[in-house]
Formats: structure tokens, sequence, C-alpha cells
């Protein structure tokens, strides 16, 4: 994993946990058949490929409304 990548995308989810677990769901989804969003090039890693998708703005999340709100 490209720590340059971790960096930036980072800045724009602004949070480390939730960068972690957007990155592990997408992984997952790569693995699993999905394409990518942005263009593969050399030794891109699945999570190399969705931090790079999360840099572009082609992977967003959305907050869940915390019980009771």
């Amino acid at each position: 994993m490209m720590s340059h990548l971790v960096d930036e995308a980072a800045k724009k989810v602004g949070s480390t946990p939730l960068l972690v677990n957007i990155v592990s769901k997408r992984v997952r989804q790569l693995n699993s058949g999905h394409k990518p969003m942005v263009t593969v090039t050399g030794r891109m890693g699945l999570a190399d490929v969705a931090l790079t998708e999360i840099i572009e703005g082609k992977l967003t999340h959305e907050a869940k409304p915390k019980e009771g709100q």
C-alpha cells in the first residue's frame, strides 16, 4: 500500500477508522469481481485502487444516523 495514497485519502475521509472500513469493504468487493472505477497501473494493489477511488471522488461514504436521532 502506497503511503502517499493513504495520506491523501485520509484528508478526504477525515477519520482513520472510517477510512480503514471503507477501504476494507471496497477491497472485498474488488476481490469478488467488481470492476475498478479508476485506471489500474503497474504495481497497484487492491487497497491502492480503493484509496485512489476515494482520492478521485469516485468512492464515497454516507454517515449512518445514530440510534435515537
